[in-house]
């Protein structure tokens, strides 16, 4: 028998939480972003049900040739564009849109013989400075590319540094209208926390990603919880040992939880090496054989550790959810100050899925 720890994914979720979308944002069309294997939830198993999306945006050159070859004949965006002028090749065989935030990615499209013309996505880096050209930069890179044969559209996008705390986008949006002053064409401005809470964003095209998958683009659970989004990943496994730890008792590598009387603790078939937080602290909420209790200690590889007493009839082979529709991954995160997005990309290749 395997270990009981498995991922369940509710597809129907998904397409519930695409609509979810839709309903913020109506008039516009939507990239669902399926980098990073989907979030952790496989790209075969999510993409099927996300058929009514506009388009699909990754990273991975390898992930958009598998959309492809799958079947998907909708737009696919490359979100870091191309890494080598070679990849242009690939690019141009599965017509994807490719993002250009550099100087050196023009060089390479002018020196392109395509088949056909391509899509860009042209980068403005409008305040995060990451990738994308800066507020002096881009009208100079915009009209190189419009100069092409090798362009067939231009899009202006850029991405949001605090879309989804207090300081939101006012200052960066400041600098997407200077900017985009005399350039005709679409924009692609909105992330998740755009899409929820800036309709001002929205423009042509949106790109949401963790709310597709349910999760919270601030970390924080309750400013999700009216938007009718669901989580997609149940992570659960069972109890696999029962233990009666006396009083002053201590528990897991290091000692550091000590028992400050007689304790039932219960040992869980999941730790660090399937993709559960190891750093996520006693008092991390857990729900086992249908009560919301804690963990205890340090998580170890294989194992973790559970306080019993809010549930004494739980014994072995009694279901535990780590998170999902019980137990939400933003406050599991939460205490081990990281985020859902870590946690769900996190995901170890060890853990089977089942696809509902």
């Amino acid at each position: 028998m395997p270990r009981p720890i498995i991922a369940t994914l509710d597809t129907a979720a998904l397409t519930s939480n695409l609509a979810v979308v839709r309903r913020h944002a109506p008039n516009a069309r939507v990239w669902s972003v399926v980098k990073a294997n989907a979030y952790g939830h496989g790209l075969n198993a999510v993409w099927q049900q996300l058929q009514q999306t506009d388009g699909f945006a990754l990273l991975d050159l390898n992930e958009a040739i598998t959309l492809r070859e799958e079947g998907w004949q909708g737009p696919i965006l490359l979100l870091e564009g191309f890494f080598q002028p070679t990849d242009l090749a690939e690019i141009d065989r599965y017509r994807l849109t490719t993002t250009v935030h550099s100087t050196w990615q023009i060089d390479a499209l002018a020196r392109m013989i395509p088949l056909a013309p391509f899509d860009i996505y042209l980068k403005l880096n409008s305040g995060m400075n990451r990738l994308g050209f800066n507020e002096q930069q881009l009208h100079t890179a915009w009209q190189a590319l419009s100069a092409l044969k090798q362009v067939a559209s231009l899009t202006l996008m850029t991405h949001f540094a605090y879309a989804d705390i207090p300081e939101g986008i006012a200052e960066q949006m400041a600098v997407v209208y200077r900017v985009g002053e005399g350039l005709h064409g679409p924009r692609c401005l909105a992330n998740s926390a755009a899409t929820l809470w800036h309709p001002t964003t929205h423009w042509q095209w949106i790109r949401p990603g963790i709310i597709l998958y349910g999760a919270s683009p601030s970390g924080d659970w309750k400013h999700v919880a009216d938007s009718g989004l669901r989580p997609v990943m149940t992570l659960h496994s069972e109890l696999i040992a029962v233990q009666q730890v006396p009083a002053a008792g201590r528990i897991g590598y290091g000692g550091y939880y000590r028992s400050e009387e007689t304790q039932r603790i219960g040992v869980v078939a999941c730790g660090y090496a399937d993709g559960y937080p190891r750093h996520a602290p006693t008092g991390t909420p857990i729900w086992v054989d249908g009560v919301c209790t804690r963990t205890l200690g340090t998580v170890s590889m294989d194992m973790l550790m559970v306080d019993l007493q809010p549930c004494p009839q739980a014994r072995i082979g009694s279901p535990v959810e780590f998170w999902g529709n019980h137990i939400k991954i933003d406050d599991v995160a939460t205490r081990a100050g990281t985020l859902g997005y870590e946690l769900m990309s996190s995901l170890a290749p060890r853990v089977p899925i089942n696809i509902l």
